[in-house]
């Protein structure tokens, strides 16, 4: 196992506040009014909006990026470390996800699965692979990134409370998925943030969460 990644410096929570609101405020207020407005999902995902997804990302991430240098942190220590055993383990987080997913699911009602608000957004999605392997990319790192760092925020509290916010915060963002896919982000929120809290490696958390995306888009 490659060694931990720290950050320089303990995280405080104006740090924390920070990151939650530019990285994850404008998705949180966009996926809060989709529910507001009964889950519209009369259009899917498409090349134009994942495009959008990934310019928004990359300036919200380098502008927290860059508040974060300012508050003494390393923006190398920061970001995920690339390799190969990594990404192996990545490939078993994600496949621990999708188990535990399905055993989920055995224990509700599927029967009206296809009328779930995320099952009617991937029927009607049409992207390109080329468009779909980018947003995997991106989004993959710069959610687990800032959500790892909230992680390491709040692990001065407990593991409950450090896994709590991250899987907290990572729901806020995705309730327009509906009930069913609420229930999926939350228990992969708690396996990813769970895992990076022991072992505080970000690369295998990001190359799971670039896999699954890059999975459920094509």
């Amino acid at each position: 196992m490659s060694a931990p990644e720290p950050t320089t410096r303990a995280p405080a929570p104006l740090d924390a506040l920070a990151v939650t609101i530019l990285c994850f405020g404008w998705f949180i207020l966009g996926s809060i009014a989709a529910v507001g407005a009964n889950y519209p999902t009369g259009q899917g995902f498409t090349d134009s909006g994942l495009a959008s997804t990934i310019v928004t990302e990359l300036v919200l991430g380098g502008l927290a990026l860059v508040f974060l240098r300012m508050r003494g942190h390393s923006v190398l220590a920061l970001l995920p470390r690339p390799n190969v055993a990594g990404g192996m383990v990545g490939v078993v987080l994600y496949a621990v996800g999708i188990a535990t997913w399905w055993v989920t699911l055995a224990m509700f009602d599927t029967r009206n699965m296809a009328s779930q608000p995320i099952a009617e957004i991937m029927a009607n999605t049409r992207v390109s692979f080329t468009m779909v392997l980018a947003l995997s990319l991106v989004n993959g790192i710069y959610e687990e990134t800032f959500l790892c760092f909230l992680v390491d925020a709040f692990r001065g509290h407990g593991a409950s409370v450090a896994i709590g916010v991250s899987t907290l915060v990572r729901l806020l963002y995705h309730v327009y998925q509906g009930p069913m896919g609420s229930v999926s982000i939350v228990l992969y929120g708690v396996i990813m943030a769970g895992f990076y809290w022991r072992t505080r490696w970000l690369w295998p958390v990001a190359f799971a969460h670039v896999l699954a995306d890059l999975v459920a888009l094509t």
